[in-house]
């Protein structure tokens, strides 16, 4: 169902006004049977969109209602800017700290390819053969570690300042329920047993230089053998991010354009 609405360029979202430079952003709620919750999911039409474009699944950070974090004007600034080849974008809710993966209580991972993806298809009339995902630190470990385990899912695959652990006494509170589960979805370890790992799509990869989780970043840059980390100046907040916003949606929509 959906709940809510805004067509126009500008709309009040969170009591801030955001400019969405024409593009259309609306809620809907998927009964999830495999979060076993309602999750509010975040829909974004480009201005000008059609049918058939292709579709970016963004994955929030670590948080409540992460589902309109990445909602501000940076982001459909760099949105915008991609004309004609902007795709239409869907912002799942995963949870305070459910990390995207199938986990007990809740299989997040099932969670997007099972109901978040066929859903925002739908709703936003997308391509289904042309489908990116991304995210932001727990999103961008979420991101590399769906594109992992499905490697032939996405056309790209973009991890920005990626929450990555080299091990499981590292880990947050909550990120994962014991050392088996980080074992599992350990990406650092699967790309040092298998260098090929991400090579059946562009990866886009970075962090800030001061960023806590570049050490991570660094291991699985180093572990690949062929991805290509981008550090610049900054920490891991959301400046960082709004800073880098129009690289990422270029990235996105390059490739979508030539899957």
């Amino acid at each position: 169902m959906v709940v809510a609405a805004a067509v126009a360029a500008l709309v009040v979202h969170n009591v801030l006004a955001v400019d969405t430079r024409g593009a259309t952003l609306r809620h809907v709620t998927i009964k999830s049977r495999f979060a076993h919750r309602g999750l509010r999911v975040t829909l974004v039409e480009p201005a000008g969109a059609t049918s058939g474009r292709p579709l970016l699944v963004f994955l929030h950070g670590r948080g409540d209602k992460g589902e309109d974090s990445n909602v501000n004007d940076a982001f459909f600034k760099a949105l915008s800017a991609q004309g004609d080849k902007a795709p239409a974008v869907v912002f799942p809710n995963g949870g305070n700290h459910g990390y995207w993966h199938d986990r007990r209580g809740a299989k997040w991972a099932r969670y997007v390819l099972d109901e978040v993806i066929p859903r925002a298809l739908e709703e936003l009339k997308a391509d289904p053969k042309r489908v990116a995902i991304g995210g932001i630190s727990m999103g961008g470990f979420g991101a590399l570690d769906l594109a992992r385990l499905h490697p032939h899912r996405f056309c790209a695959v973009g991890a920005h300042s990626p929450a990555l652990w080299q091990s499981g006494g590292e880990t947050a509170p909550g990120a994962f329920d014991d050392a088996q589960d980080f074992a599992r979805h350990d990406v650092i370890a699967s790309a040092r047993r298998n260098p090929g790992l991400f090579t059946g799509a562009p990866v886009w990869l970075d962090a800030g230089s001061s960023d806590p989780f570049l050490p991570g970043d660094r291991a699985l840059d180093a572990a690949s053998g062929h991805l290509r980390l981008r550090t610049y100046p900054g920490v891991h907040e959301g400046a960082y991010w709004r800073a880098h916003y129009g690289a990422y949606l270029r990235f996105y929509a390059n490739a979508l354009a030539r899957c």
